[in-house]
């Protein structure tokens, strides 16, 4: 009869011995590898995974857009953009993404919905196929461009602080350098910044230099409304490069905007209000 080797006899005693501590073992493992799968399952990037249901890269325009919004001449010139930034290297969006920028097309019909992705090559015209950008494209006046993040800063104090080699490097970098682009398309250009989740019900463009409130006492950069060249936006660049701290979520958006409201209106508590030409919504 063959006998255990005495390596083999004494794991076996081991592990009888403490049966409770490597059942725990063996649990702790097990979560940690189903909440590793389930996290990256979420978040892997969008190309390794199939859509829930394909649509088509070469869409039909008459079929999605309505007479009245395929506008041939265009939007006028005078009326306010609204801006849609994407500051990852993504070029397939969402179904929430798309929504989100067709919802302000259609709402926003002689406005100028400019699309800014930092996954797009400068200079090439043609872009990715992809059934969202053929589907976009059919609104004329939607323009999906590629963003050019140091031409974008130059001009303001951002510069030197985008430029910076190991700002790559801070934990929330691309939710900051989306802050830092909001603001300064606002100061540069004026009109309407939306995030991407945003599904747009009615004009906006009554609203100008305006802010959200998210809670009884911060505001929240996820929209905002203003005019070109405007002070309180010159403030938050200021603040931005001045009161800098990458490793603290939210330090450079709604906590900025907050700071520099407060400053701005004197007051210790923020509530639905307006002043100095400012209003918190």
């Amino acid at each position: 009869m063959l006998r255990m080797p005495s390596c083999l006899l004494k794991l076996t005693r081991l592990v009888l011995s403490h049966k409770l501590w490597i059942l725990f073992i063996l649990i702790l493992v097990f979560v940690s590898f189903a909440y590793h799968k389930f996290y990256w399952g979420i978040w892997e990037h969008p190309k390794s995974r199939g859509p829930t249901y394909a649509l088509s890269a070469e869409n039909s325009c008459a079929h999605y857009v309505p007479p009245s919004l395929n506008i041939a001449a265009g939007p006028t010139p005078s009326t306010a953009n609204v801006f849609f930034v994407e500051t990852s290297e993504q070029t397939t969006p969402s179904y929430l993404f798309s929504c989100s920028v067709e919802s302000a097309a259609r709402t926003h019909p002689t406005s100028r919905v400019v699309v800014l992705m930092k996954g797009l090559a400068k200079g090439n015209t043609s872009l990715p196929k992809h059934w969202a950008f053929s589907l976009l494209s059919c609104f004329p006046n939607v323009e999906i461009q590629a963003l050019d993040l140091t031409e974008l800063f130059s001009g303001t104090p951002l510069k030197k602080w985008y430029l910076w080699p190991l700002r790559h490097w801070e934990p929330y970098f691309l939710p900051v350098l989306s802050d830092a682009c909001r603001i300064v398309l606002m100061w540069k250009f004026g009109g309407v910044y939306l995030d991407t989740d945003f599904i747009v019900l009615k004009n906006l463009q009554n609203l100008t230099n305006s802010i959200g409130l998210q809670s009884w006492d911060e505001l929240n950069n996820a929209f905002l409304s203003f005019k070109p060249k405007h002070k309180f936006l010159e403030l938050c660049m200021q603040d931005f490069v001045q009161n800098y701290n990458g490793w603290v979520w939210g330090h450079q958006g709604p906590q900025l905007l907050t700071r520099v409201f407060k400053k701005w209106c004197s007051v210790e508590t923020i509530k639905s209000m307006s002043c100095k030409d400012v209003t918190a919504l």
